[in-house]
């Protein structure tokens, strides 16, 4: 997968995540986890953009960290709104698999860019 395959799955990944709290019932509980949501996910899809301008390795992988956790804050927070029974599990299991997903891809490419620049 390159850089603008990535840059594209993550805006999709932001954007599902947006259609998805679109049209949702919102009482103070969800609302709070679904500002959490909406925030992390959309950061991912940011961040990952900036990481792919850094000006040196170091600033690459200092921003890989970011995205990163910001992908598994992402799953966390969609496990907290399906195990709260906010959501059903029917309406947020391929967005759970993808951040899942996601969160491996970018420990992937953070341990492969720190052992190459180890040689």
């Amino acid at each position: 997968m390159n850089s603008i395959d990535l840059k594209n799955r993550t805006k999709l990944f932001a954007l599902s995540i947006i259609k998805l709290l679109k049209n949702v019932p919102k009482d103070f509980i969800s609302e709070v986890l679904f500002k959490q949501l909406l925030r992390s996910s959309t950061s991912v899809a940011a961040n990952y953009r900036a990481a792919c301008r850094a000006k040196s390795r170091a600033d690459f992988i200092h921003k890989i960290g970011t995205f990163e956790e910001e992908a598994d804050e992402s799953l966390f927070w969609l496990e907290m709104v399906t195990e709260s029974e906010i959501l059903s599990l029917d309406k947020t299991k391929k967005l759970i698999d993808e951040a899942n997903q996601l969160t491996a891809i970018f420990t992937s490419i953070r341990k492969t860019t720190k052992e190459n620049g180890k040689r």
